[in-house]
């Protein structure tokens, strides 16, 4: 058999490259040893970008039981004193959805799984091992060993390798990892909370900077709650991660009769990047191509970001839309965006996981300075996360952005979030005061009869009739209005995953932006 695609490995970020792929109506067949679901948590934050991407594959309503908004992070030294505070962003919030969430990932990856039956292109095959990758030419050979022991070669035009961290597939094409120069060792423990047990607990997230031992609290949703604990010099993984080990140290805020252990695991957080991201036709995605500390939650954000940035070009390329150069901009974009929240993450690790005294007593007093200078002494979370700073789009600003997604309604009355009426297309948007009749004229000459996916928003400034064209929409929350304005431009062309191409203040200045944004995609 013979596919667009082959995703090997069906964690979060093969999970979702597979109704990525599906959305985008490419043959696929998604590969996992695993014949199950992994029944412990692992990533349990994701920030509005992700929930915006789990609405666009049709699945936010579903894993609503699963999630809710992040708290606020406390950082607290060992004579408790606050000495750094953030929060998310206030609504009105700028994606549709809160800025980040904490979730319990079984059965959010459950249903993640499940959606991919929703698509007739996408073939799942769980216990089914990955044994040879080879580039033939103009495709992939894959060698798959499935439950039965039964081996068969199946080909495809490209493979993602969302294969995990320790990634057979790179580790067989000798491909190096970039150390970012973190290696810390952590206890990393979930409980349940019995019914009624825990309300003295914390209601923040709280980051203990204590040179005892750094440790972290995590409120998860329901009664799930997660604490991490450094390890200290001279304790083995083995002996900490022990249930004796575990309730003591968790008495400090809980009796042992309080909670239920999830699960305890060890691990040592470390910040590495992918050096070659791409190998013929083979491209590696989530942990397969990077690793960060989690002091900013930002693990699976990162791999699903891989998937949302690949998964529309390779479809643009395969309907011949797009030149095959197109692909070269994967790792242009990711691999910088990648390494500035991974340094980031760094950055709060070496933060929290100070040891000497000293130097602890002088961050305290920096960290204290800082938030004394910041407005409301609050660090926005989602200001640490950086845009676009090449591949495929203009070269100025406000190109490279994150497009806002306001709350609209349509000629039929119909309110929504933006993207339910547009999809991941590229999107021309425009506002409300501009003569939008001879620019739309001109696109339409430029594009004739193209399958391009590519839709236009015409915002209002009154409330669109029946009468009105099916692109009329008027916004409900000035999220984008107020957007725009801050950025001095009217009309703005955006990618089907929500980066913005380019922005123009004119309909000449627009016309132009979209031929260098066709351009670019055919190279």
């Amino acid at each position: 058999m013979d596919y667009d695609l082959i995703i090997v490995g069906m964690g979060p970020v093969g999970a979702m490259a597979a109704n990525l792929a599906g959305l985008w109506g490419l043959q696929t067949l998604a590969l996992d040893k695993a014949e199950s679901v992994y029944e412990n948590p692992r990533a349990m934050g994701f920030d509005h970008e992700v929930m915006r991407a789990f609405a666009n594959i049709g699945l936010a309503e579903a894993i609503a039981p699963y999630v809710m908004p992040y708290r606020a992070s406390h950082y607290l030294t060992t004579q408790s004193r606050l000495i750094k505070h953030i929060d998310a962003a206030k609504p009105p919030h700028m994606l549709g959805w809160a800025p980040n969430y904490v979730f319990s990932q079984p059965p959010v990856e459950r249903e993640l799984r499940a959606n991919i039956a929703s698509f007739a292109s996408v073939t799942v095959e769980l216990g089914s091992e990955v044994q040879a990758v080879e580039t033939q030419g103009e495709r992939a050979q894959v060698q798959v060993r499935n439950r039965h022991g039964e081996l068969r070669s199946v080909t495809a035009g490209y493979v993602l390798a969302c294969d995990g961290g320790s990634s057979p597939i790179r580790a067989r094409l000798n491909l190096r990892m970039e150390d970012l120069a973190f290696d810390e060792p952590w206890l990393v423990v979930d409980v349940m909370l019995k019914e009624g047990a825990g309300e003295s607990l914390p209601s923040t997230n709280v980051q203990y900077c204590e040179v005892e031992r750094p440790s972290t609290y995590v409120v998860g949703p329901g009664r799930h709650r997660r604490w991490e604990f450094m390890i200290n010099p001279g304790e083995s993984p083995a002996d900490i991660a022990r249930p004796e080990s575990i309730r003591h140290l968790i008495s400090r805020w809980l009796e042992a009769d309080d909670y239920d252990i999830w699960r305890a695991s060890t691990y040592r957080f470390h910040a590495l990047i992918l050096e070659q991201w791409r190998s013929g036709r083979i491209f590696f995605l989530g942990d397969a191509a990077h690793m960060t500390p989690p002091f900013l939650a930002q693990g699976m954000c990162q791999g699903i970001r891989d998937a949302l940035g690949l998964i529309w070009k390779l479809a643009l390329v395969r309907r011949g839309l797009a030149g095959p150069g197109l692909l070269d901009t994967y790792q242009q974009e990711r691999a910088p965006h990648v390494r500035q929240t991974t340094e980031a993450a760094k950055e709060f690790g070496l933060v929290i996981c100070e040891r000497d005294p000293l130097k602890a007593a002088e961050r305290d007093e920096r960290l204290l300075q800082s938030m004394h200078g910041t407005p409301g002494g609050t660090t926005i979370r989602q200001s640490l996360i950086p845009g676009l700073k090449s591949g495929l789009i203009d070269d100025r600003a406000p190109a490279g952005e994150l497009f806002p997604q306001p709350k609209v309604i349509d000629r039929e009355g119909v309110q929504g979030l933006l993207d339910s009426f547009t999809g991941q297309s590229l999107r021309l948007v425009i506002a409300a005061d501009v003569d939008a009749g001879p620019l739309l004229e001109q696109v339409r000459l430029r594009l004739g009869a193209s399958p391009l996916p590519f839709k236009v928003v015409r915002l209002t400034a009154e409330r669109p009739t029946p009468a009105d064209a099916a692109d009329h929409y008027q916004e409900l929350d000035g999220v984008l209005e107020r957007w725009m304005g801050e950025r001095d431009c009217k009309i703005v062309i955006v990618r089907p995953d929500h980066y913005l191409f380019g922005g123009a203040r004119t309909s000449e200045g627009a016309l132009a932006l979209l031929e260098r944004c066709l351009e670019a995609l055919t190279g």
